[in-house]
């Protein structure tokens, strides 16, 4: 699903050159769901940005979904991110002056999909995550659990193949972190790939995997494999 081979990056100015990362070594298989950690200024984000081909790297490879990304103008690296990537922010990065649907929508409107197509995929979407009865409500009339949901319907009605989440609990209290959580492992059993980069250990321990980025560099350290998946959802319509 996702395999880099000696990926580095490399910022530079007319003076200086820091190496953010360092002859990345990493592979991560279809359906799996992987945690990566680290201090702040290790690399952690740097990476999620080069995996979510928001941002290009220095030397190395890196195959996405059997895709070499490296070749990709602007334009492909952005129609194959938009078809087979979904992002969770810890911002949540909803636009206030739009409602539910409309939120979740964005994204849809640039893959060419009809109305109807999009008007399905937003509302199943929003009613995987518990919030099917306020399509119309702002942003600002949410709890901030209730619009990490928002941004994971948004990411969920695209279909991604992976999902990037970016501290996704960063900004909830331990209980709606605890329920995000379980959403997310809801939406691993039933295919999707997450790559989730956190800080908090509680979040860590609940993965397949973890992957500690430290000054550029990564070390893989296996688990041992996860309680199989809950047959009941365990989404909640709570916070």
């Amino acid at each position: 699903m996702l395999t880099m081979k000696q990926l580095s990056k490399v910022y530079q100015t007319h003076m200086i050159e820091t190496h953010a990362l360092r002859g990345i070594d990493m592979q991560v298989r279809e359906g799996e769901f992987v945690a990566v950690t680290g201090p702040s200024g290790s690399g952690k984000t740097t990476f999620l940005n080069i995996a979510g081909l928001l941002e290009e790297f220095t030397g190395g490879e890196y195959h996405l979904d059997g895709v070499d990304v490296r070749g990709l103008d602007d334009n492909q690296r952005s129609r194959l991110r938009n078809e087979k990537l979904g992002f969770i922010f810890q911002g949540f990065n909803l636009i206030p002056d739009l409602n539910l649907f409309d939120n979740v929508d964005v994204p849809l409107r640039y893959r060419g999909m009809s109305a109807g197509e999009r008007d399905q995929r937003i509302k199943e979407a929003l009613e995987r995550v518990g919030l099917a009865s306020r399509l119309k409500h702002l942003p600002s009339q949410l709890s901030g659990g209730q619009q990490q949901r928002v941004a994971i319907a948004r990411a969920l009605a695209g279909s991604p193949r992976i999902l990037f989440a970016d501290e996704p609990t960063g900004n909830l209290d331990s209980l709606m972190a605890r329920e995000v959580m379980n959403m997310l492992e809801d939406i691993n059993s039933r295919g999707t790939t997450i790559v989730m980069v956190t800080h908090d250990p509680e979040l860590a321990r609940r993965v397949h995997r973890n992957i500690h980025i430290m000054d550029g560099q990564a070390s893989d350290f296996a688990k041992a494999p996860r309680k199989a998946p809950r047959e009941e959802s365990t989404l909640s319509a709570v916070g």
